[in-house]
């Protein structure tokens, strides 16, 4: 597999040590809103893009990055992507991310979420990265009692998604203690925003329910509570984290960090709120039993520690987020 660049003129910047910035995921929603954001700091973005991806929320900004071809669980393509580029900065956000996928394909998905994260990992090591983030999740402490999540709560997955993410979480962090890579983990709660395309997902189907005119149908009674992350917030602590990772006394590196709204929110609030800035009621059909096997009930996260140490906090609020969302699909559609 040969590394590939887009057939286009430099226009960006490197960083200040002439180092590119390498983004697995970055044709996901949360990566493609990454790379707008390192593309506007004036770094040079290469990105990963599987043969097979077709159509993405980064579609419109791609001709400005150098592109790789191939899957992040190839070694060998890893550690040259990192080499020749000459990568100093790593956002690791390539996963398989669908719990209900995971539970259908578990071999597929550790592969990709475990074997594709110490692929990464090996190859920013031996090629001399200066920082890397690597995307856990907040799914990785399993269902504790007490609430919210605090980093230091022990991690125990359940189910294969959960698992994957746990693992993940686990090796990354021990590139640090073992092998001095300045690397952390996030564990990030439900993040939402413009260029979701995946219609399982709560938020983007019920924006496609309110466009079309149809009643929504959800896979619970309603009363789950999540904790939902707007998707430039995400960013935003990404940026942070990467860059208190540069520091060697912020307390950064080795460590994993929470991010999320700071509170919960129930699904049937996401649906009232949602349907208030689209101006419509949804009418909404809720199927209690329906719910997916291994989606946790209660969940969400402490800011404290991201805060403290990367100086972070959410600033948009769940009915802006939601409204800006919107606005993003109908424009599109």
């Amino acid at each position: 597999m040969v590394v590939g660049r887009a057939a286009v003129e430099d226009v960006e910047l490197m960083a200040a040590d002439g180092s590119s910035t390498f983004v697995t995921g970055a044709y996901g929603m949360l990566g493609a809103w990454l790379v707008r954001a390192l593309l506007e700091r004036g770094e040079r973005v290469v990105v990963l893009r599987r043969d097979r991806a077709v159509g993405s929320a980064l579609d419109d900004v791609e001709h400005r990055c150098h592109v790789v071809h191939g899957d992040v669980a190839d070694e060998a393509l890893m550690a040259r992507v990192v080499a020749e580029e000459e990568v100093g900065t790593v956002f690791h956000l390539a996963a398989q991310t669908i719990v209900g996928a995971a539970n259908q394909s578990p071999a597929s998905t550790f592969t990709t979420n475990i074997k594709g994260t110490w692929a990464v990992l090996e190859a920013a090591r031996l090629g001399g990265a200066r920082r890397v983030v690597v995307a856990a999740s907040d799914k990785a402490y399993g269902e504790h009692a007490t609430l919210p999540y605090t980093e230091d709560m022990a991690l125990q997955p359940a189910y294969p998604y959960d698992v994957s993410k746990a693992a993940t979480d686990l090796i990354a962090r021990s590139y640090w203690h073992t092998f001095g890579l300045p690397v952390a983990t996030t564990r990030f709660a439900n993040i939402y925003g413009g260029g979701d395309l995946n219609p399982s997902r709560l938020i983007p189907e019920l924006i496609a329910a309110a466009l079309d005119g149809r009643a929504p149908r959800i896979r619970s009674d309603g009363t789950p509570e999540r904790d939902f992350l707007y998707v430039e917030d995400a960013v935003s602590a990404y940026l942070a984290i990467a860059d208190a990772l540069d520091l060697p006394d912020a307390g950064a590196r080795g460590e994993a960090f929470n991010a999320g709204g700071g509170r919960p929110v129930s699904v049937r609030e996401v649906v009232d709120t949602l349907g208030r800035v689209a101006g419509r009621d949804l009418g909404a059909v809720y199927e209690e039993g329906r719910a997916t096997p291994g989606e946790i009930s209660r969940q969400y996260v402490s800011v404290e520690k991201i805060g403290r140490v990367c100086g972070w906090a959410p600033r948009v609020g769940l009915e802006e987020g939601l409204a800006r969302t919107v606005e993003w699909y109908a424009a599109r559609r």
